[in-house]
């Protein structure tokens, strides 16, 4: 039983924090500071840089599981996979793990995360007790909700490793059962789904039984599929997605049929992955000879998002497309929050506008509550209501171009009904705001004062510069 980092593991963790400061210290000032890592789930595609890189592979490991407490000390680099593997022996697993496996701990907490579980538990870093971050101005700080950095720990979820790096977290983990039981049912129109989230979800059941995870899949104006899951300690059967068989596919197949389906925890939390969602078949990989012959350990996000940016450095699907005769494509890949009553405009919105599917819906509400005597959002720099059920709207993929349409003409569609519902979106990928709009919806003047605090030298790119101007 693991309950705590070893006095080894502690000390040559303090031996990399100080390791990592002075090559933090010793990279070029005019230089942009940008990390060692194998792996990105951004898609905000930057032009190679020649630029000396922050080695930050020490912070990649979990330090410690400690059952009896239900927390774990992980580096920020950890990615979730590695985490999960390490707490499922231990009957317990993070209160929400995003789609991805290569999602590091500190990519969630800094540029957001969501998951199925996110309606009861909120999001990522809302289960976070503890940060270790190296800060923009070079020093590095412990920062909890309620010592001297909590303007920091409030304030780093969103702000994509502009104010700092996290090196170390400490975060909650609660207990599983081995399998999980999927219900999937249909609904005819957006109005009766967005419904359905507002009750199932006010009331954590349905028909009767306990919903641990709730999420939900719109193929179409009229074929909507809401998801519920539960933890169970037995199962008749476990159907396996890594296979031959393909994920998303199954929910209309199994949609109000017998007892459902049924898989393993693990299964169930990397289910989306295998595919990365539907996005595998650009691939071919969904074609049941590719499929056969395309191994297990390649049906990965991170292959198939290796592949995407190969693609988008050799400009291969744009040329081939030109010289065949076919409509430019832009790529619209986006998550969107609106509020679950805002929640049917959005989807009518998106498939007149639009006309991508599937697309992929998860509700979420805010676990956390303002502490006693204050005011303002928790999370200042990703404003949301307490006690407001939203609901998350995922869409990845190419939408065709008509000439004479504006530059990044849907996705500014999409930006400008989303400030229209009250909603906002994820900066993981591309965004076309204007500066003035992108600090009123993002919070500039905390962010600012956020910024001068920890990073007075401005030795990080701002918010904007980064996920806007993508430098």
């Amino acid at each position: 039983m693991s309950v705590g980092p070893s006095q080894r593991d502690f000390a040559e963790h303090v031996e990399a924090v100080q390791r990592v400061r002075r090559d933090y210290a010793a990279l070029p000032p005019d230089a942009p500071v940008r990390l060692a890592k194998p792996t990105s789930n951004l898609f905000r595609f930057r032009d190679a840089s020649a630029a000396p890189r922050l080695d930050v592979s020490a912070f990649s490991s979990v330090l410690s599981v400690d059952p009896v407490e239900r927390v774990a000390e992980v580096g920020g680099m950890t990615t979730y996979e590695d985490l999960v593997a390490a707490t499922l022996p231990h009957g317990l697993m993070p209160l929400v793990v995003p789609q991805l496996r290569t999602i590091t701990l500190g990519g969630a907490v800094t540029g957001l995360g969501i998951e199925s579980s996110s309606f009861r538990n909120g999001l990522p870093h809302e289960s976070v007790q503890e940060m270790e971050i190296l800060t923009g101005g070079g020093e590095t700080v412990v920062a909890r909700r309620d010592n001297e950095y909590r303007d920091l720990f409030h304030g780093f979820p969103n702000s994509y490793g502009t104010l700092g790096y996290s090196l170390r977290l400490r975060i909650d983990l609660e207990p599983v059962k081995p399998y999980v039981h999927l219900r999937h049912l249909r609904f005819g129109s957006a109005d009766e789904a967005m419904d359905a989230f507002s009750r199932i979800c006010a009331a954590g059941e349905h028909g009767g039984e306990a919903v641990d995870f709730v999420d939900g899949v719109a193929f179409g104006p009229d074929e909507l599929y809401l998801t519920l899951a539960a933890f169970t300690d037995s199962a008749p059967w476990t159907s396996d997605y890594a296979g031959n068989d393909i994920y998303y596919r199954s929910i209309p197949r199994y949609a109000g049929t017998g007892p459902g389906d049924y898989l393993t925890v693990e299964d169930y939390l990397w289910r989306w992955d295998t595919d990365w969602f539907w996005c595998s078949r650009a691939f071919g990989v969904q074609h049941p000879a590719v499929r056969r012959l395309w191994p297990r350990s390649l049906k990965r996000s991170d292959v198939y998002r290796r592949l995407v940016a190969l693609d988008r450095r050799t400009d291969f699907s744009r040329l081939l497309a030109h010289y065949r005769g076919r409509p430019q494509q832009e790529p619209l890949i986006q998550d969107i929050e609106v509020g679950v009553e805002r929640g049917a405009e959005f989807l009518e919105f998106f498939h007149a506008e639009i006309g991508m599917s599937p697309v992929w819906m998860c509700p979420l509400r805010l676990r956390e509550k303002p502490a006693a005597g204050t005011e303002g959002h928790v999370w200042p720099l990703y404003p949301l209501e307490q006690d407001r059920l939203y609901v998350n709207f995922g869409f990845w993929g190419l939408v065709p171009m008509r000439p004479g349409q504006r530059r990044a003409h849907h996705n500014r569609l999409v930006e400008e009904e989303v400030s229209r519902l009250g909603g906002h979106k994820s900066l993981y990928s591309d965004a076309f705001y204007s500066e003035d709009e992108f600090w009123g919806l993002y919070n500039g003047e905390d962010y600012r004062r956020l910024k001068d605090a920890y990073d007075p030298d401005g030795r990080l790119l701002d918010l904007y510069a980064k996920c806007v101007g993508n430098r």
